[in-house]
Formats: structure tokens, C-alpha cells, sequence
């Protein structure tokens, strides 16, 4: 199918209201998964940072590095162990989160950014103390050095942006319990961040469709969930497993001013542009 020049001007005319509600404002991205490994994937959601960027729209980006971190850890010989979801990060573990995540992954995401003609700054928690944390302990439960964020002052992201960069953050917070760095999942890290940002939108890019009532079956996509309705889902085990936890991070960045939270699959090229510029949507809304 062709698109021909009046249909291109009418795609642009329909994205316009959408720039206006949007103009200065900040939408923060979470980005992981398929999206940061597949080649083509990462062009797509890269084009899009940048373009909603230069239309006038504020994107702070935050990161993730699991199978990155998970890849240095096998090169030294060490096994990834998970408790609960989570990474267990003993003090070895640290070194490389803070390594992989705060180098490699941040800076090469800053290139690949900045080489398609964004201006992009990489930034950590750990950063003008932008994000502080203490252990997290669960019932007494051990994840090693991974923290529960306490804090985030936003002034080091803010400044980023006032001189025009996007920001690009990694999540890795300073303890404020131990003289440590402290492993941020980075789903909660960006809901933070988005809190403290006062931002008008939350996406988390994942590798499903969004929240479906039939996990095996992605026809049953809910593409909206008021707060209100999350508990009898949870009760109706509509939402389990992994999607308790991001589904949390929405609920708290609602409750907490942030106008909509999104879950998106990072596997739809462009899946960011199609939220945030059409009447189409995708994912499931929670608000």
C-alpha cells in the first residue's frame, strides 16, 4: 500500500493536536527489552526520541541492561541468579551493573542517539545525588545490593534538558544507608523519575502486547485500566507474574500527578510515536 502525498500531509495534520497538548511538556520512556537489542527495533524508538524532541516535546529516557549485564557476568565466569524477578547483586554483581550500565549501555545508547542527529547527555542516579536509596529488604527477603529508591532530585535532569539535550539515565542509585551503590530496577527507577519530574506521560516498553485478560492470547489486549480497577484484577489473577510489578510502578506514578501511564511492546516499530501522536493507541493506559 502507497501512501500518497495527501495522505502523508493528513498523518501530520492528525499528530498536530497531539504536539500542542504536548509542547514543553515531559514524557519519560522506559527502554529495554527487544527494543534495545533487535537492530532495526532501536532505530525505530531512536527516531522517535528524536523526533518528538524536535517538535518541542521534553523525553527523558531511562534504561535498562539485563541481558548486557547478564552477558559481562557470564564472560567472568559468574552465574546470574534472580530472586523474585529481581537481579541478586552481591558486591562483584555491583561492579559490573555499575560498569555495563553506567558505560557501555548509557554511552552507546548517547552515540547511537547523537550519530541519527539528537543531542543527547548520559546521565546516572548516581549523578549530583540525582537518585538516592536504601537495601531494599522485602520481608526479609535477601536481593543482595539492590536498592529502594528514597529520593530523586530532578534538578540534574532538568538542567539537561534546559540546555536542550535529552537525557539518557541509567539506574544505579547512591545508598544513603551504606557507603554503596545501590542496583535500581529500572521500571522503578523511571516511575520515580517521572514522579519527580511532574511528567505528563510514563511508557514502560516491554515485550508483550500490554495487559491481556488471556496471557496466551494477545486478542484479549485491555487497552485501558482506571487505578481504581487494578486490585480485582490482581484478585482475578488478570494481572500476575512479572506485570504485578510494572503495573505497581503505573499505579504509584498516577497516584502520584502522573496524568498517564502506558505499557507499550517495544516490538511495534514506532510503538512510541503511535501513543503519543495518534487517536490510535496501543498498549494498555492505566490512569
Amino acid at each position: 500500500m502507497e501512501f500518497s502525498y495527501s495522505d502523508r500531509a493528513q498523518v501530520l495534520v492528525e499528530a498536530l493536536p497531539y504536539i500542542q497538548t504536548y509542547y514543553q511538556k515531559t514524557i519519560v520512556v522506559k527502554y529495554g527489552g527487544n527494543a534495545m537489542i533487535s537492530d532495526d527495533l532501536r532505530k525505530a524508538v531512536i527516531s522517535d526520541i528524536i523526533l518528538l524532541k524536535l517538535v518541542g516535546i521534553n523525553v527523558v529516557v531511562v534504561h535498562g541492561g539485563g541481558p548486557e549485564i547478564s552477558a559481562m557476568l557470564k564472560k567472568t565466569g559468574k552465574e546470574s541468579k534472580f530472586v523474585n524477578g529481581l537481579r541478586y547483586t552481591d558486591e562483584e554483581t555491583m561492579d559490573i551493573v555499575q560498569m555495563v550500565l553506567c558505560g557501555k549501555v548509557n554511552k552507546d545508547l548517547v552515540a547511537t542517539l547523537n550519530r541519527a542527529g539528537g543531542s543527547a547527555v548520559g546521565l546516572c542516579g548516581l549523578d549530583g545525588g540525582m537518585m538516592k536509596a536504601k537495601r531494599r529488604l522485602d520481608g526479609g527477603v535477601d536481593y543482595g545490593l539492590v536498592g529502594e529508591v528514597v529520593s530523586v532530585d530532578p534538578k540534574p535532569i532538568t538542567d539537561v534538558i534546559a540546555d536542550g539535550f535529552i537525557p539518557v539515565i541509567s539506574t544505579v542509585a547512591q545508598g544513603v544507608d551504606a557507603e554503596t551503590s545501590y542496583n535500581i530496577n529500572a521500571d522503578t527507577a523511571a516511575a520515580k523519575i517521572a514522579i519527580a519530574m511532574g511528567a505528563e506521560k510514563l511508557i514502560l516498553l516491554t515485550d508483550v502486547r500490554g495487559l491481556l485478560r488471556d496471557k496466551d492470547d494477545e486478542s484479549t489486549l485491555i487497552s485501558q485500566v482506571r487505578v481504581s480497577e487494578v486490585p480485582v484484577l490482581v484478585k482475578d489473577g488478570v494481572i500476575s507474574g512479572g506485570m504485578i510489578p510494572k503495573v505497581d510502578c503505573c499505579v504509584e506514578a498516577v497516584r502520584s500527578g502522573v496524568r498517564r501511564t502506558h505499557i507499550l511492546d517495544g516490538r511495534i516499530p514506532h510503538s512510541i510515536l503511535i501513543e503519543v501522536l495518534s487517536q490510535a493507541g496501543i498498549g494498555t493506559m492505566i490512569w
